[in-house]
């Protein structure tokens, strides 16, 4: 199970600088370019021993309204990124980073988020109007996400247009079996739900639920590539073998 966990940290550090060059391109180009873009994105990586990395791209007045929040949504703001560092940081959750950005005359923050156990995200401020249950069952890993009531705050006059969507997105290390997004499979075993805006702020539930294989892809696709590369290596040794003895030379026949 630790070479497990190490095999997916690493393929989840890969994964993280992947989703930070977005991030990055995103804000380069002022936000316009062909990722589509969420008022509201909660991002989970998930392993199997149920440790987590979850990234949070919001803007400043989503998350006033939808999660309670004070933050000053001044587009001339800066973003505070002490005080979003504190509301994210509790004894489940630990904050690598904190980014802003902006777009549509809005300020943007971006949070990575490093989880223990995901089972205990909902013990977060930021997460309390989500249940998180992770375990498993019949030899396969389910995972169950409930978000619920929004805050409901009023975020003043912000320029949404009612076109605004939130995603919820879920990157699983094993083989997918089920799952009730209603979306194709991405690219990497991922997994999104989208919701409009107007139904997050009126607090319209929202489940989500992924069964998944007890063993992760990536060990399964080294030990592949070891065994495949170990045929090969006795393979090539045994032709290396056989070109030898036919060349060696051959003894007269007496000769002593």
């Amino acid at each position: 199970m630790r070479f497990e966990r190490r095999l997916t940290h690493g393929a989840r550090g890969f994964s993280r600088a992947c989703v930070l060059a977005l991030i990055v391109a995103s804000v380069a180009c002022g936000g316009t370019g062909v990722f589509r873009q969420y008022e509201y994105e909660e991002e989970i990586y998930l392993s199997l021993d149920g440790t987590a990395t979850v990234y949070i791209n919001s803007s400043i007045p989503a998350l006033n309204a939808l999660r309670g929040t004070s933050f000053d949504s001044s587009p001339a703001a800066r973003v505070d990124r002490d005080a979003v560092r504190a509301y994210y940081s509790a004894p489940a959750t630990h904050v690598s980073w904190v980014r802003p950005s902006r777009r549509s005359n809005r300020r943007f923050v971006h949070i990575r988020l490093e989880v223990d156990d995901v089972r205990r995200l909902g013990e977060a401020a930021p997460f309390a109007w989500a249940t998180y249950r992770f375990g498993e069952d019949d030899d396969l890993f389910i995972y169950k996400q409930t978000v619920g009531a929004a805050a409901g705050k009023d975020a003043g006059k912000i320029g949404w247009t009612g076109r605004e969507t939130v995603a919820f997105r879920l990157h699983l290390p094993s083989k997918i079996r089920w799952n009730n997004s209603r979306r194709p499979i991405g690219r990497g075993n991922i997994l999104a739900w989208e919701q409009p805006l107007t139904d997050r702020l009126r607090g319209v539930p929202l489940e989500i639920e992924a069964r998944m294989d007890p063993e992760s892809i990536l060990y399964r696709t080294l030990w592949l590539f070891g065994a495949t590369f170990l045929a090969v290596a006795v393979g090539f040794g045994i032709v290396i073998w056989w070109v030898m003895r036919r060349g060696a030379p051959q003894q007269p026949v007496g000769q002593v």
